[in-house]
């Protein structure tokens, strides 16, 4: 399953549904609004949706799984974004990725059990002349080495005090 089931409050979504529900076409803008009040989208969510909507639970999860803006669990505190594009590829982000993965013991998509970080592998962030490249929430990292990318994820854990 792709969803993480845990209650949480609907009456969060009262003021979005009151808005979209019975305007034609507006489930990802639901779906959006509904991600931007919970960091994702529960699966309680996806069915009240559903039910408010007058659709299916089916309907609603297909729509979100489809698009990848969606996610099914919360993200950690520290959202490490790796660039996969061209020019990062060329310049070592494979080694990135695995310096991460070996600092954290976690892959794409997925979030540390402390939830401070969770990793995700992106096609581009638009910082070529700095590959390999990596953000960590508004903050970019570029011309990383996986020495340097260890000792960001190192110094971000001693300020947490982790």
């Amino acid at each position: 399953m792709c969803c993480n089931h845990e209650s949480v409050d609907l009456a969060l979504l009262e003021d979005v549904l009151a808005s979209y529900a019975n305007v034609k076409g507006s489930l990802i803008t639901i779906l959006q609004k509904t991600q931007e009040i919970y960091g994702y989208i529960p699966i309680d969510a996806v069915y009240h949706i559903a039910e408010r909507t007058g659709s299916t639970p089916a309907k609603v999860l297909g729509v979100a799984t489809f698009y990848s803006q969606f996610r099914f669990q919360a993200v950690g505190k520290y959202l490490i974004m790796i660039c996969k594009g061209t020019a990062c590829y060329v310049n070592g982000a494979e080694r990135i990725i695995e310096a991460v993965q070996e600092e954290l013991g976690i892959g794409d998509n997925q979030t540390t059990a402390d939830g401070l970080f969770s990793l995700s592998l992106v096609s581009c962030l638009g910082c070529c002349s700095l590959a390999p490249v990596m953000m960590i929430n508004e903050d970019t990292y570029g011309s990383l080495t996986p020495d340097k990318v260890k000792k960001i994820l190192r110094d971000i854990r001693e300020k947490e005090g982790k």
